[in-house]
Order: C-alpha cells, then sequence, then structure tokens
C-alpha cells in the first residue's frame, strides 16, 4: 500500500472521529444512525493511522505532498 493522503486530510479525518464518538457517548446519536457512523469512525481511523485510503486508490486521487529532491 503505497501512501496517498497528506497530514491535513489525516488529521480531519482522526477529528472527525473524534467528534462522532463523543455524539455518540453523549448520547446525541443512537440507534441504527449510530451504528453506521461508529463503523464509519473505525474506517476512518484506520485510514489515517496507515494513511491510505481505498477510494483514493482507483481514482488516482493523492493528497499527500511529492517529496522534494
Amino acid at each position: 500500500m503505497k501512501k496517498n493522503m497528506g497530514s491535513v486530510d489525516r488529521i480531519i479525518r482522526f477529528t472527525l472521529a473524534i467528534i462522532i464518538t463523543a455524539l455518540y457517548f453523549a448520547h446525541i446519536i443512537n440507534g441504527t444512525v449510530a451504528l453506521v457512523l461508529l463503523v464509519v469512525v473505525g474506517i476512518l481511523i484506520l485510514t489515517s493511522f496507515f494513511g491510505f485510503c481505498p477510494l483514493y486508490f482507483p481514482f488516482g486521487i493523492s493528497t499527500k505532498k511529492p517529496k522534494q529532491d
């Protein structure tokens, strides 16, 4: 897996995951919506830690800055 996410993209995803988790534990979201969003949180955390987004890959999208020599 070649990394295709920049640091800003990773920080935004991780921040969204924290916000959604806080909403869940504050009982603001519940039921089926909460379960779906918790799955999304898991995906956001995994992609932010690995720096690879599988949805970016087929389209050739990369938010990572190219290396400067």
